[in-house]
């Protein structure tokens, strides 16, 4: 075995942008964001990636024996704090848009609908960029007012799930991982 302390990572930096399903998505790690309106500072708790999965066991008659296990339920979800307070951050978090005079009509039931998110995930010239096509904010954070501290924007966005036109396999994320040794060897 060969170990190589090279290929070891470390979220140094990064960013999260987000962006209606018009605009063009990414297509590998470094190509430049078109129509992606990046959101600021993240809390110093960085972003975390939530992959979900609930399976149902079958079990044979003859001494209760598992067969099989089949997947039934399974997502992929975001979570992040945004701590600038800004349009865009505030427009995402209440799902609804900045009136002019910089107001902002609350209705919890609003999620601000389907857009699409790109996560870039930095280590000096290291780049993690991930894409979700079709994703959704469906949970928010409690919004704390406290002397000393940031106002922050916890988001969580699920990635739902996907069909590719060209390949017609399914996905809800794309994750390039920029300097991957992909030719086989260690």
């Amino acid at each position: 075995m060969v170990l190589k302390a090279d290929n070891v990572r470390v979220a140094v930096t990064g960013a999260v942008y987000n962006a209606p399903k018009t605009a063009t998505r990414p297509t590998d790690a470094t190509v430049a964001l078109t129509g992606y309106a990046d959101l600021g500072y993240v809390g110093d708790g960085g972003v975390t990636e939530t992959r979900d999965r609930s399976t149902n066991q079958i079990r044979a008659w003859q001494n209760g024996a598992l067969v099989r296990e089949v997947v039934t339920e399974s997502s992929i979800k975001y979570n992040f704090i945004l701590l600038e307070t800004k349009k865009e951050t505030i427009e995402l978090y209440y799902g609804t848009k900045v009136a002019v005079d910089g107001s902002v009509k609350i209705n919890p039931a609003k999620t601000g609908g389907r857009q699409m998110f790109a996560i870039d995930v930095i280590d000096e010239d290291d780049i993690i960029r991930i894409d979700i096509p079709d994703g959704e904010v469906t949970e928010v954070g409690d919004q704390v007012y406290v002397n000393g501290e940031a106002i922050g924007y916890e988001v969580t966005v699920t990635g739902y799930e996907m069909t590719d036109s060209v390949s017609g396999e399914t996905y809800s994320a794309v994750k390039w991982y920029g300097s991957l040794d992909t030719t086989g060897g260690n």
